[in-house]
């Protein structure tokens, strides 16, 4: 199984292929780059650009404000001199933890999520996906013992998931858990919305055109730049024994594409596949898919929906997703079906 592993970081430009396209658009070169250790991930930059200082200046301001949230958002480490996630994890059942805005302000965008996703992506559900997480880890790193966790532990650690536990006090910016035994995990928010936000401070430096990609939370900027032409993306096939690892191609441009699948993390017991998608209700893998993909303008509500539709049966996912404006899903069934949203083929066959 494919495991991802932090490595040192560095911005590497990868690509410099010339791209002609009409008169007007022939200077523009296409440049790729990539940050090998955000979010635990592969991130990368793609964009046409005049020259190669503009666009190393603009994946330079990405990777800058990409690290903050990044080492912000961390539930596993500690960074001298910030408070972020894991801070606050310390110090549940003890006192507030003053933190900074972008964390105040992902803690609420998540809580407003909560409830309108009807409890399936809850950032307070940290105690079940720990205990889920070491086990999977226990599993990769010994395979013939690999184990799953017994439901009565997951059954306790549930009864510390109470979101209203969660107490944001934005005047003095502090984030306290009243619950001694609750964790914190933004791991279905935390890249969608970090992506969002550098994405947005980019636009607003005069990054016009381009593609952000963390661990495939994808946001595009604009369109290519050349030609007015949509960017052209490639979902994956959740079958990773087919011989066309893309499912479907789309188009778009100033749109965000995320995927959740159960290809991604997973581990294996006794013959069988445990991903890391955890049905609140069952408190196992979800069952319901194999994969699903959100498009719509926002990253970070693309990372949510990906989440909790997952969790959800067909129906109650469709009607929440055309409650929604602009915002169009996919879906892959275990049997390798293929279900559209309403309007999904408008970025299917340009």
């Amino acid at each position: 199984m494919k495991t991802l592993k932090k490595l040192t970081v560095i911005i590497l430009i990868l690509a410099f292929s010339i791209n002609l396209t009409a008169c007007a658009d022939k200077k523009k070169t296409r440049y790729e780059a990539e940050f090998l250790v955000l979010f635990d991930t592969v991130t990368k930059i793609v964009a046409y650009t005049d020259t190669k200082e503009e666009f190393t200046k603009y994946s330079q301001l990405i990777y800058d404000n990409l690290k903050e949230y990044h080492e912000l958002y961390d539930i596993y480490h500690d960074y001298p001199g910030k408070n972020n996630i894991k801070t606050i994890n310390d110090n549940a059942g003890k006192k507030p933890v003053k933190v900074d805005k972008k964390i105040i302000d992902l803690l609420l965008f998540s809580k407003e999520w909560y409830k309108k996703t009807d409890s399936k992506m809850n950032i307070a559900f940290g105690s079940v996906l720990k205990i889920w997480h070491d086990y999977r880890t226990a599993g990769l790193d010994n395979e013939e013992n690999a184990k799953i966790p017994p439901m009565d532990i997951l059954k306790k650690a549930s009864q510390h998931t109470n979101i209203n536990k969660l107490k944001i006090d934005e005047k003095n910016s502090t984030v306290y858990l009243e619950d001694p035994e609750m964790n914190l995990d933004v791991g279905a928010v935390g890249k969608g919305y970090a992506t969002e936000q550098v994405s947005k401070i980019a636009e607003k430096n005069g990054f016009k055109s381009g593609l952000v990609s963390v661990g495939g939370n994808i946001r595009s900027i604009g369109n290519k730049g050349v030609d007015n032409q949509l960017w052209n993306l490639g979902i994956q096939n959740p079958d990773t024994e087919s011989k066309n690892s893309t499912l479907k191609l789309i188009y778009v441009a100033d749109k965000s594409v995320v995927s959740s699948g159960d290809y991604e993390r997973y581990y294996t017991v006794n013959g069988k596949r445990y991903h890391h998608i955890i049905d609140p209700n069952t408190l196992f893998p979800s069952e319901y898919f194999s994969a699903v993909t959100i498009v719509t303008h926002d990253s970070g509500m693309a990372d949510v929906l990906s989440t909790a539709i997952f969790n959800m049966p067909f129906e109650q996912g469709n009607k929440l997703i055309e409650s929604l404006p602009d915002t169009e899903a996919l879906w892959v069934t275990k049997d390798g079906k293929i279900k559209y949203s309403k309007n999904f083929d408008k970025y299917l066959n340009k």
